[in-house]
């Protein structure tokens, strides 16, 4: 008889473990009072970065070696992924940023004028060099988690706004699951979309700043996603003036053109975090919860998932599980 499961959460953590749970057989439903993935969730606001490689410049190791195999796991679940890379920049003043970052990360190759012309030309117009972070790859958050959530539906995985728990009961409900978690923290993100026809980018940019680095995703239609923000808060309704004029400063500085786009929308979230950054596998009370994927969640979740397989089925131990001795 397959295995019952009920995980409740529908956002990227829930959704993956799904999936990964309905491909050994078992019998998943999702339980979620929003239904379906929308801006109720962190992950409807995420950059769709799989850029396990630029992570190393801050992250720990094991965000690095587990993330390099998301694209691949995104891919076979039928996600459309762009596979050419990053690009990171520097202004003139900050030049020493992009050798700082060169030594703290692998799998990249630096660019003089003409190579970065090869790769994006509207940049080569005010950089001279740049880091291509050849691994990398991207994909629309919004996109492949409604995707995912239709195609697991059309198999069968049962999706509910309400009820109990039957079977092994899964959390993935992010700062929501605080009270069983109390060393969780909110981290609060700002994002900015923007349609911007004038430029032509063909993979995310990472413009390094000492006070507020910034990374832009482009989606297509001359739409793009920025980001960077990183406040510590769990206030998830409230972009501040201050945070959304120094992306777009940011922006401004990568190329001036963005100074002419065309504001879509304002994004605010809380993303869950662990003291250490690291996401956790926590047994509690026969429950298991899933979270703490912090700024990771498209590029971690997929390993995640995978170590959630492998214990309830293989009787594997996960790497990050965290004993809760509460």
């Amino acid at each position: 008889m397959n295995k019952k499961i009920t995980i409740f959460g529908g956002g990227v953590v829930g959704l993956t473990v799904a999936a990964e749970l309905h491909s050994r057989e078992c019998d998943v439903t999702v339980i979620d009072p929003n239904g379906a993935p929308g801006p109720h969730g962190c992950s409807w606001w995420a950059g769709g970065m799989l850029a396990a490689d630029c992570e190393g410049e801050v992250a720990e190791e094991q965000v690095v070696r587990l993330g390099r195999d998301a694209a691949a796991w995104w891919q076979s679940q039928g996600a459309k992924l762009t596979y050419k890379g990053s690009v990171v920049v520097a202004l003139g003043r900050d030049r020493q940023e992009l050798d700082r970052f060169a030594r703290r990360t692998e799998n990249h190759e630096m660019l003089d004028q003409s190579g970065l012309a090869a790769l994006e030309p509207q940049l080569a117009e005010r950089f001279d060099r740049a880091l291509h972070m050849r691994a990398e790859a991207h994909l629309n958050p919004r996109v492949t988690l409604t995707d995912l959530q239709q195609r697991l539906k059309s198999e069968g995985v049962k999706f509910w706004k309400e009820g109990a728990g039957v079977g092994q009961v899964i959390d993935c409900t992010g700062l929501a699951a605080r009270p069983a978690l109390p060393e969780m923290r909110g981290v609060k993100g700002e994002m900015v979309i923007l349609r911007a026809p004038d430029i032509r980018l063909d993979r995310p940019i990472r413009l390094l700043h000492p006070r507020f680095p910034l990374y832009i995703v482009p989606r297509g239609d001359g739409v793009f996603m920025l980001g960077a923000t990183q406040i510590e808060s769990g206030e998830r309704s409230r972009a501040t003036v201050r945070s959304v004029m120094e992306l777009l400063n940011a922006a401004y500085a990568l190329h001036p053109a963005f100074g002419e786009a065309e504001l879509l929308e304002i994004g605010v979230d809380a993303r869950p975090a662990f003291p250490d950054n690291l996401p956790r596998i926590t047994q509690k009370n026969d429950k298991i919860y899933v979270n703490g994927l912090f700024r990771h969640g498209y590029l971690l979740a997929p390993a995640m998932a995978r170590m959630v397989g492998e214990w309830l089925l293989d009787g594997k131990t996960p790497e990050l599980l965290h004993e809760d001795h509460g």
